[in-house]
């Protein structure tokens, strides 16, 4: 009997299994699929182990989910209002930072010896590939409750967000006219990384760089280097 017990004991979880389940809320199906999910392009090259075709994905049924989600909570507010309040929540440096309250640095499988990584948005690039797993081993159903159960409600303040000014350039812009400073916005770099473009943005204040943003246009590049910018300044 002992034997049989033995015998047919259930196998315990992988370690990796159990590092998604705890820091995830999710009962991984297909594992493979959470591993390429958490694999950057500088450690897995083609697009069949990396996770650059799960954050192409994972963007889409992101954005479907929030857009959902606002659509419902705000019932008499317009498409401008949405739109603007959509950006706000899925734009690059806000899903690299919840990436990073997530835990996701640990679990991510990148070049750790890389220097440039460490200053981009690859967490939040792996957070939305990992909402592409998600959702192709639980379905839609399941992937938009955990997006709203992991992400929107502890992450996502509508009341804060409602009150941010998501043209930061132009603020930074209005600033520095007040102050009697000059800043402008200029390219520094444009790059293919895997299939997609990347633009680097320096915001520069008084002839001097001043803070980096990048992003996949020069316009969300620019945003990025007016927040980076603005929280140096203490604005």
């Amino acid at each position: 009997m002992q034997f049989l017990i033995k015998l047919f004991k259930p196998k315990a979880a992988s370690s990796f299994e159990t590092q998604i389940n705890d820091m995830l809320g999710i009962q991984p199906g297909n594992l493979q699929l959470y591993r390429s999910a958490l694999s950057h392009r500088s450690v897995k090259e083609t697009p069949d182990e990396n996770n650059e075709r799960l954050e192409f994905l994972g963007d889409a049924i992101l954005s479907a989910v929030v857009a959902d989600y606002l659509f419902k909570l705000y019932p008499y507010k317009g498409e401008g209002f949405l739109t603007e309040m959509r950006s706000k929540m899925v734009n690059r440096q806000q899903l690299n930072d919840i990436a990073l309250k997530m835990g996701l640095r640990k679990l991510t499988f990148y070049n750790k010896f890389d220097s440039a990584l460490k200053a981009s948005h690859i967490f939040g690039n792996t957070l939305e590939a990992l909402i592409g797993a998600v959702y192709l081993d639980k379905g839609y159903v399941k992937t938009q409750n955990w997006i709203l159960k992991q992400i929107v409600i502890p992450h996502l303040f509508m009341e804060d967000l409602e009150l941010i000014d998501i043209n930061l350039k132009n603020k930074l812009i209005g600033w520095a006219n007040k102050n009697g400073k000059t800043i402008t916005f200029e390219m520094a770099d444009e790059k293919l990384e895997g299939n997609r473009r990347i633009f680097t943005m320096n915001a520069v204040l008084d002839g001097a760089v001043f803070a980096q943003g990048k992003a996949g246009n020069k316009k969300d590049a620019s945003q990025i280097a007016a927040q980076v910018a603005i929280e140096k300044l203490g604005l």
